[in-house]
């Protein structure tokens, strides 16, 4: 079995103390070229009639499809063009009301540089992210933001790690200021995100995972306590609703307060309901956040929560099972 000498685990470890150093140098580096070409570019794809296209090359390619993917789902139309593959047909997905966005450290890729006659002649506009502003990417660009890095972490000073950081970190900059921009919000956020957690946590409301009226356990508020536990079995909720005549909650009698009528020596048969249930039950709204509701019954410690509309009138009811099955918490 190899083992690793105390010396070389040493060494990884200052080794990865440092390329965490570098990289944070970088990106802090970039908050004082946040000018007039950052507030250029925003102003550019704000008003852009078509859609954002970003493009590199190696492990640029790999931050212009993040960037393209981030600025698609935060209100931006945008997709990531491989630039290999636009000088062999992909250019056809390019037209004039475009932006093209190309990501090159150099800003001398060969595969960038072939494509940008192309996009000119197009007549979409190019906005160009290169860590050297005297490159011939960044002499065409309509708009340069400088992404230039003082050294790469990596040992060698060849392979992108601090520059690439860099790309990220300024791409998301782009992104979050167009977000900011657009006034899009987190509805806005969930409908770009259906399919996740996200999504459903921003976009399930309490009448998509409440049982409705007919499926919740109710009781007269003047029965039995005895007529109150055959009520509880039949729901599978975990409790019953004491209802008045009008439809409206009088109270609302659990599986903890069973257990402490029993502690306190109550005669199941003999006493009334309303002795020992709970009064002026929590409640909330239907067109409520499910997110609402869970935030509710965790603040409280209950499990159950009553949904009532705009008279007081029972609606439905929910409890964290319900919550869960509907994968809000």
């Amino acid at each position: 079995m190899n083992t690793v000498s105390p010396l070389s685990i040493h060494r990884a470890l200052e080794l990865g103390r440092r390329v965490l150093e570098i990289e944070a140098q970088a990106v802090a580096a970039l908050v004082g070229r946040i000018d007039e070409s950052f507030g250029q570019a925003i102003d550019m794809i704000l008003r852009c009639r078509g859609r954002v296209i970003v493009s590199g090359i190696g492990k640029s390619g790999h931050i212009a499809r993040k960037f393209a993917a981030t600025l698609a789902s935060t209100g931006t139309p945008a997709y990531f063009v491989h630039a290999a593959e636009a000088a062999h047909g992909d250019l056809g997905m390019i037209a004039a009301e475009d932006i093209v966005i190309a990501i090159s450290n150099s800003g001398a890729s060969a595969e960038l540089l072939t494509i940008v006659p192309q996009v000119k002649r197009r007549g979409a506009r190019l906005i160009a992210m290169t860590g050297n502003a005297d490159s011939p990417l960044a002499r065409e660009a309509d708009i340069h933001l400088d992404a230039a890095v003082r050294e790469e972490a990596c040992p060698l000073n060849l392979a992108p790690t601090a520059s690439t950081t860099a790309e990220l970190a300024l791409s998301d900059a782009l992104a979050v200021a167009l977000l900011d921009a657009r006034g899009f919000d987190t509805e806005d956020f969930a409908r770009s995100h259906p399919g996740g957690n996200l999504g459903r946590r921003l976009l399930t409301h309490v009448r998509d995972v409440m049982r409705a009226r007919e499926r919740v356990p109710t009781i007269a508020g003047n029965a039995l306590l005895s007529e109150a536990l055959l009520s509880m079995t039949r729901g599978g909720m975990g409790m019953t609703i004491a209802l008045s005549a009008d439809n409206e909650p009088e109270g609302i009698f659990t599986d903890g307060d069973l257990r402490r009528a029993l502690e306190n020596g109550i005669d199941v048969r003999a006493t009334q309901l309303a002795e020992v249930l709970t009064k002026n039950p929590h409640t909330i709204r239907p067109d409520a956040l499910a997110v609402e509701a869970a935030e509710i019954m965790e603040r409280l410690c209950i499990n159950q929560l009553l949904v009532v509309d705009e008279t007081g009138a029972l609606v439905g009811a929910l409890n964290t099972h319900d919550l869960m099955q509907a994968q809000v918490i």
